[in-house]
């Protein structure tokens, strides 16, 4: 074993979100990440603590250089979550913790960079349409947040996109979008996608379609909303779930169309692939479609659901090993 590869295995992967975090270790280039730890992170007080408790748990070699993807923007030194009260410093976490390298990165262009790695049994298509080889690909999901990215293809590799797409303006379709706008402007100076498309934004949904219907709503977390949406036992619950589903579509096809994703369009986060095949039969693809002149475009781009169990955690790795690529051309 070179003393090179020594330098680059095991590296450290993460992918930290608004509730849980995950960690995991990438003995080699090309293989999946083993060892993968699933923490809650109201359980730490920061990163450095819920990374330093993984790294004790585990025997061996201990990593020297670690890529962390996290839901929020990453913009230089200070990193703060989007929706979690997680503060930090990058290279103050990489000394706290012994690193040699810590790259942190957003979890949506982390997610990105795993696309061109998902085997067949790691997507499941929804609707018609098929790829074009080379093309831009399109990347959003639903969870604690609504994470936006995408791939294009440069120099001879993929160049993900680091953006903040989630927080784009909520623009309504139909007479009952209109309405549920006019509720949330109550709640919000600016109704965002976030708002409507996540976990807390089904709850959002719910509460505004109680208030047109009448009713006065119950508590309900994302997981009853969905729950009760699909088996059909709460009639408000349906029709968030399905608004959801449609805004989806829509907010898929608007980044299809500006990134010009003929590639296709992939979905993540955490509600939707456990929709099954409700999100099949849902409105989405209809209203990813409904775009008027360019419906037939978007009838030609492929829509995949994102079933692997921890894609980013492939996607950080990428991401790093890429870039020591790109440093060794320089």
């Amino acid at each position: 074993m070179t003393t090179e590869h020594n330098n680059r295995f095991p590296l450290l992967v993460g992918d930290v979100g608004g509730t849980n975090a995950r960690f995991g270790l990438l003995q080699e280039e090309g293989e999946q990440p083993a060892l993968v730890k699933v923490y809650p992170c109201a359980d730490f007080a920061g990163i450095a603590e819920a990374l330093e408790s993984y790294l004790s748990g585990i025997s061996g070699q201990r990593p020297k250089r670690a890529a962390i993807a996290v839901a929020t923007a990453v913009t230089g030194d200070q990193v703060q979550m989007t929706n979690h009260v997680w503060q930090f410093s990058i290279e103050a976490t990489r000394r706290i913790l012994g690193l040699e390298q810590l790259m942190v990165i957003n979890d949506f262009t982390a997610l990105a960079m795993a696309l061109p790695h998902l085997k067949a049994n790691e997507v499941r298509k929804t609707g018609g349409g098929e790829a074009v080889s080379s093309a831009p690909i399109a990347l959003l999901g639903a969870g604690t947040g609504l994470g936006v990215s995408g791939l294009i293809r440069g120099g001879g590799r993929w160049i993900p996109l680091q953006g903040e797409g989630g927080h784009v303006t909520f623009s309504p379709v139909t007479g009952q979008e209109i309405e549920i706008l006019r509720f949330l402007r109550k709640r919000y100076e600016h109704v965002s996608a976030e708002r409507l498309l996540s976990g807390p934004g089904l709850v959002n949904l719910y509460q505004a379609h109680a208030a047109l219907e009448g009713v006065q709503p119950f508590p309900c977390s994302p997981a009853d909303i969905s729950s009760r949406g699909q088996n059909g036992t709460c009639g408000i619950c349906a029709a968030a779930l399905e608004s959801f589903c449609a805004i989806l579509g829509t907010v898929a096809g608007n980044l299809v169309l500006t990134l010009g994703a003929r590639g296709g369009v992939y979905i993540g986060g955490g509600i939707v692939p456990r929709l099954g095949d409700y999100f099949a039969d849902s409105p989405f693809r209809k209203r990813f479609e409904q775009k008027g002149r360019f419906s037939g475009y978007l009838a030609a781009v492929p829509s995949f659901v994102i079933m692997a169990k921890y894609p980013a955690l492939i996607g950080a790795a990428s991401f790093l090993l890429q870039q020591d690529g790109v440093a060794e051309e320089k």
